[in-house]
């Protein structure tokens, strides 16, 4: 039996937690899916994690959460993210950085996925190799199960698509977030792996990227420090369905997904 994932862009602070509350078990039901993973290092205030936000994703029916470079802006979310193992962090952290960077979650049938989390280095930290975190990562996750689902948290389109073609064949997907931009590229790959340069947002879209667009223009105008607040209006959630082959691990399906709230 096929299993069908859905994975829910970068979630943007309170009108993004309040969007998938609403609207989520109506987006499982419709497009039958077995297992959710969200995006969720912008759930609180916009920027970070905490551990009250956490728990509310995952009481509206997340499985698992995927982060990048904003998880550690909340420091309350430290101590979370060593105990609690549905929250990953990028695999390529230095070692001794506090959580994991992959995990392990079973469907209510019992099919078991892996979750991989990686950040890019173009235009982003300098962190530890992703593709090569990528190999010993998936040599040990293939050892549980064949499913194995990627968030490569980066900048640049062209670290994103390189990484897809480096894992083709080998995970079940390799999705991007960050820009918190949807593309429209969404495809199968010829080794089997679902790829997509951008999931996308879940959050309010009059805004710059879920902050409130007039205090981004006033940051590009003036180059002066600025807080960022989330905006409050036109709040859609951008998420992609991925069907898998259970045996396999290979995809058979992606799907683009746009929900208006």
């Amino acid at each position: 039996m096929p299993v069908k994932l859905l994975f829910v862009g970068d979630i943007v602070g309170k009108p993004g937690r309040e969007a998938l509350s609403r609207e989520l078990h109506r987006i499982v039901d419709r497009h039958m899916i077995d297992l959710v993973i969200a995006n969720g290092e912008n759930a609180a205030g916009g920027f970070g994690l905490t551990v009250e936000t956490a728990n509310e994703l995952f009481k509206c029916g997340i499985h698992a959460i995927t982060s990048g470079n904003h998880i550690w802006d909340k420091k309350d979310a430290l101590d979370f993210i060593k105990r609690e193992g549905r929250l990953v962090r990028p695999a390529n952290y230095p070692e001794g950085t506090p959580g994991r960077g992959s995990t392990v979650v079973s469907t209510p049938g019992g099919t078991k996925v892996a979750v991989l989390n990686l950040e890019g280095r173009v235009f982003m930290n300098n962190l530890d190799c992703p593709f090569r975190t990528a190999d010993r990562e998936i040599a040990q996750l293939k050892t549980i199960t064949p499913i194995i689902f990627v968030d490569f948290h980066a900048e640049a389109t062209s670290e994103k698509a390189s990484l897809g073609w480096y894992l083709d064949g080998r995970v079940s997907a390799v999705i991007g977030t960050h820009t918190h931009v949807q593309t429209a590229d969404e495809r199968i790959l010829t080794g089997g792996t679902a790829y997509m340069t951008d999931v996308g947002m879940t959050g309010p879209f009059e805004s710059v990227i879920g902050v409130r667009k007039e205090e981004a223009i006033e940051k590009f105008i003036t180059q002066r420090p600025s807080k960022f607040e989330v905006a409050k209006k036109d709040i859609r959630i951008n998420a992609v369905a991925i069907q898998i082959d259970e045996k396999t691990g290979l995809a058979l399906g992606i799907e683009r997904i746009s929900v208006p709230c």
